[in-house]
């Protein structure tokens, strides 16, 4: 079996199946109205994410606004990277740190 990353319209999913055919319908019976954007088989057996590539020092605690603007959005990244802006006027790069982060902390 192969790690899989599957991004949609509204989430990433990472799950193991035998091939990429398999993968997109695992995304499509679990999100059936979601699109889906990219199907990238993943390299080693695990998901990393990278706190320092996040701009992340130390431990992070999850932030109220950007899990709000996450749920605003459905789960829309880039909805909720111009929702926290707009929220907290902050820039294009913080915001989308903040959410980025978030996310990775299991919104």
């Amino acid at each position: 079996m192969a790690l899989f990353e599957i991004e949609t319209n509204g989430h990433i999913m990472i799950c193991w199946t035998d091939t990429e055919e398999a993968a997109e319908n695992f995304a499509k019976e679990h999100y059936p109205e979601d699109d889906i954007l990219r199907i990238t088989k993943r390299p080693r057996d695990m998901w990393v994410i990278s706190k320092r590539l996040l701009g992340v020092e130390g431990t992070a605690e999850p932030c109220d606004v950007a899990r709000e603007c996450l749920s605003k959005a459905r789960g829309d990244k880039l909805h909720a990277i111009r929702l926290y802006m707009l929220d907290t006027g902050v820039d294009l790069h913080e915001a989308q740190k903040v959410v980025e982060t978030n996310m990775s902390l299991g919104w």
